[in-house]
């Protein structure tokens, strides 16, 4: 279990991969409790004083008007919590839920949110235990937040709904059991603090994000033995052309095709031959790779500002004891940077399809048709080639913009909404897609490199036709070909590619860095 030691409001992109990838234990920075304790007596004033403030003694949507009796607000806070969890579909996997719930913490230690300490470490005795909420997939339109998804993982500390410890499924008061907890009574606000927020949103984005990552470098790696193996030229890479047009993510993919390619025999094989231009999917990649990768630094900085967001609503400033009422659970940004991030998918698939159907054609690469001796009898590569065609296609379909669509919802209160949840979760099958085109290319651009030896590539992607060929033989004659696509898939899913290129250059989105939150949070005046 790794030890997460949390100042909310400054976690990085390298934290949150470790949330994903290992059970964590949280402890906060003993900076941040004055102010989480300064925000909960705020809400406790306010009540003393007998003032109606939504969301601590009204009603919620189109019922704020409606004031709550102080006799029912511990009802008001329970039944909150109890309708909304109204998800539906498969269960979210324990990683993502357990990136949300360190999410939460960090969003409500900022201390705007009024909610006790006690909330907040009950959730993270939780995460300690490996105690993690089922919470269905579906039933977010990102705003007011995420309110069903948060509102199945804010249920099981009132000892209702389900949970998971360790695989197992079984009732939340079975799990609060196992994390030493009893089931909770909420204070004013702490149901509707809660809910309210982007967490399930950016936990499915940042998976997304990473995945692409991924999926980038492998891409980078896989279009280089592309070039080698149909014996691309290198001039299109050359640095002067990118230095030109000013793109620094273009600049960065050509200097990294340039050094994977570097010190090939194949290439001072055809240096001299007559071929004047390559196709675009392979001439192009700098400006189309760059461009996604351009995308995706530009997502991972908004995700990254986003999960160190404050999200909930209303919000409680220590200064003046003021309640204040927005709309920061509204997920638009996450919405429209996981569209960036489908977007790039998209490209990325579509252009490895492209160099793979280039292989299979004897005319434009001068290999064996379909990647196979004795053709005819053999077919070799080519229905890869139309699996290939077939997922390219429905990441098109995929990549269609959530963020446009919108339904109002709450009678017209909550009158646009951002899909942010659906735009992030979209992105796994997106690179389960990607993974699987780009499988395809590796194996026919190994193929492609056996039919040229004894020439030898380049050191860096001799080592990573090596990769493929300690788990899939070389195709000379047809045999069952799926489980070759999926050990190929498995290899790209366990980033073995990408480590393959960390040596080369830095494509890495953690480059950014932390983002700093804009204000200093709140400590007791």
């Amino acid at each position: 279990m790794e030890a997460l030691q949390l100042l909310p409001g400054a976690m990085t992109l390298h934290q949150l991969k470790v949330v994903l990838e290992h059970p964590v234990r949280i402890a906060l920075d003993p900076m941040c409790i004055p102010g989480i304790e300064a925000s909960a007596a705020v809400v406790a004033e306010v009540m003393e004083q007998g003032r109606t403030v939504y969301g601590i003694n009204t009603g919620f949507g189109l019922l704020a008007n409606t004031r709550i009796e102080a006799h029912e607000l511990e009802t008001l806070q329970r039944s909150i919590v109890l309708s909304h969890a109204a998800g539906v579909g498969e269960l979210l996997p324990e990683a993502s839920v357990r990136l949300a719930m360190v999410l939460k913490i960090n969003s409500l230690a900022r201390g705007y949110s009024g909610i006790r300490l006690r909330v907040i470490e009950a959730l993270a005795q939780l995460l300690e235990s490996e105690v993690y909420p089922c919470i269905p997939a579906k039933g977010s339109v990102g705003a007011s937040g995420d309110l069903a998804p948060l509102a199945h993982m804010g249920v099981v500390l009132l000892g209702e709904g389900e949970v998971t410890c360790r695989g197992e499924r079984m009732p939340a008061a079975e799990g609060l059991a196992i994390a030493g907890l009893q089931p909770m009574v909420l204070a004013p606000k702490e149901g509707l603090a809660l809910l309210n927020g982007t967490q399930v949103s950016t936990a499915l984005a940042v998976e997304g994000l990473l995945a692409a990552e991924n999926a980038l470098a492998a891409a980078t790696v896989i279009g280089a033995l592309s070039v080698e193996a149909a014996r691309g030229s290198r001039v299109p890479f050359d640095e002067r052309i990118h230095a030109a047009r000013g793109h620094t993510a273009q600049s960065d993919m050509a200097a990294a095709y340039r050094q994977l390619l570097d010190r090939s025999q194949i290439e001072a094989s055809h240096h001299d031959c007559e071929r004047v231009q390559d196709p675009y999917s392979l001439r192009c990649q700098p400006q189309v790779m760059g461009a996604c990768l351009q995308q995706l630094r530009h997502a991972a900085e908004i995700i990254t500002v986003e999960a160190n967001a404050v999200s909930d609503n209303p919000l409680v400033f220590i200064e003046g004891s003021e309640i204040l009422s927005g709309g920061n659970f509204h997920a638009e940004p996450v919405a429209m940077a996981a569209d960036n991030i489908a977007l790039a998918l998209a490209e990325i698939g579509a252009l490895s399809e492209r160099r793979m159907a280039l292989l299979i054609d004897s005319d434009l690469s001068g290999l064996p048709p379909f990647l196979v001796d004795k053709g005819g009898v053999n077919s070799g590569f080519m229905l890869a080639q139309v699996t290939s065609a077939a997922l390219a296609s429905e990441n098109k379909s995929l990549a269609h913009p959530a963020s446009v669509d919108s339904l109002p919802t709450s009678a017209n209160q909550e009158d646009h909404v951002s899909m942010a949840t659906f735009a992030a979760r979209r992105l796994q099958d997106m690179t389960e897609n990607t993974y699987g085109i780009l499988a395809v290319e590796w194996l026919a651009a190994c193929q492609g490199l056996d039919f040229l030896a004894p020439l030898k590539s380049s050191d860096l992607l001799e080592s990573a036709k090596a990769l493929l060929r300690k788990d899939v033989p070389f195709y000379d004659k047809d045999r069952y070909f799926a489980p070759d696509i999926a050990s190929a898939m498995h290899s790209i899913k366990q980033g073995v590619l990408l480590s393959l290129l960390d040596e080369t250059c830095r494509l890495s989105c953690e480059d950014l860095g932390s983002v700093a939150v804009s204000h200093p949070d709140q400590v007791h005046p």
